[in-house]
């Protein structure tokens, strides 16, 4: 088991009222499954991979991630095993953008202390892979939407993470783009044995995964029940 996340609840108070947006949320991964959290808008989708990423913390509840209880970490360990152990992509890309596209990708590795040999080779890789190996000195500003997104695919898997965490990352783009972003990421998570655990919207989407888990006003259901949303 890769990730198990076990009665997972998440508050917040505001205006002197408490609001309950996780309640009593469970769920696992294996190694190299591709698991789709579909759920409306506020039902927490975003919320939930924050707090699997370890950039939240939850109220309640344990969050375990190849075999380390990261809930129990202190801040500066936990920052350490994220840059090791999980790649995040976002919706709005996140790219820096002072950093040309190669210093974008290679930025985990430069965290963790690689080589200049390794990052170089990984990065000759992995501008193939995404299919911009002309363009590893383009700002993020002189890429159209689809390629900034696929530099943030490659950010996110440089340093060969165990889990992946994706939210929304076809949100932004064109039928086009997105289903090009779309099989590119599958495919190389695939590729490279990775968990891959994605926020959406689209059920289109969600057939691409080996199962489907449903957020309803923060409880989290199994895909195929019968829920509206």
């Amino acid at each position: 088991m890769l990730l198990c996340a076990e009665h997972i609840h998440y508050a917040y108070e505001e205006a002197g009222h408490l609001h309950d947006v996780l309640r009593d949320v469970s769920l696992s991964l294996q190694q190299g499954e591709r698991v789709a959290l579909l759920g409306s808008s506020g039902s927490g989708k975003s919320t939930l991979l924050n707090l699997i990423g370890g950039i939240d913390e939850p109220s309640h509840g344990t969050i375990t991630i190849d075999s380390k209880v990261i809930t129990s970490l202190t801040e500066p360990a936990l920052t350490f095993f994220r840059r090791q152990h999980i790649g995040i992509i976002y919706q709005q890309f996140n790219l820096i953008p002072t950093l040309t596209t190669a210093e974008n990708i290679l930025l985990p590795l430069e965290l963790l202390g690689f080589s200049s040999c390794e990052q170089k080779l990984r990065l000759t890789h992995w501008l193939e892979a995404i299919g911009l190996t002309e363009r590893g000195q383009s700002f993020p500003d002189q890429l159209s939407g689809g390629e900034q997104q696929r530099v943030s695919i490659a950010r996110a898997l440089v340093h060969q993470p165990t889990l992946v965490l994706a939210d929304e990352p076809t949100g932004n783009l064109d039928a086009h783009n997105g289903q090009m972003i779309l099989n590119l990421l599958f495919d190389l998570a695939h590729k490279h044995n990775q968990s891959l655990l994605i926020v959406t919207h689209s059920k289109a989407v969600a057939d691409r995964a080996d199962r489907t888990l449903i957020l309803e006003q923060g409880v989290l259901h199994e895909g195929g029940q019968d829920i509206t949303w």
